[in-house]
């Protein structure tokens, strides 16, 4: 299991990540008078619950495509790409929560992350089914 501690390190990070996400979307919703279970009122409120919500929605792409490449192609490069995944999201929400226009090159850099891994692993098992 030592050969997944640096995937299991950046799963976590990413856990962090999301948790660190919310707090900032509860610490909006308090700093504004906005109290849930309202998600509107506040322009900066209402990007900072959709940055959040954007990046929920793309951790059932993230975390299973990070551990399979880790799993079928190299723990290493599951690591390096988990990390940039991280920092893309972070590029993504901070640049949405400040002006909508601002999101897109976090969503570029996280998006390349992961589409290696998803699609270099999928690629590593269609070869490996196919040739053995």
């Amino acid at each position: 299991m030592e050969q997944y501690s640096l995937v299991a390190l950046v799963t976590l990070a990413a856990a962090l990540m999301v948790f660190g996400m919310a707090l900032f979307v509860a610490r909006t919703h308090a700093s504004t008078g906005i109290l849930a279970p309202t998600m509107t009122g506040d322009p900066v409120l209402e990007r900072a619950i959709r940055a959040h919500a954007n990046t929920v929605e793309w951790t059932p792409i993230f975390f299973p495509s990070l551990w399979v490449f880790a799993v079928y192609c190299s723990t290493a490069w599951a690591s390096a790409l988990g990390t940039v995944w991280i920092a893309g999201r972070i590029v993504y929400f901070m640049g949405y929560v400040s002006a909508p226009g601002r999101r897109f090159p976090g969503f570029f850099v996280q998006s390349a992350a992961v589409f290696a891994m998803l699609f270099g692993a999928a690629g590593k098992i269609v070869y490996a089914s196919l040739a053995g």
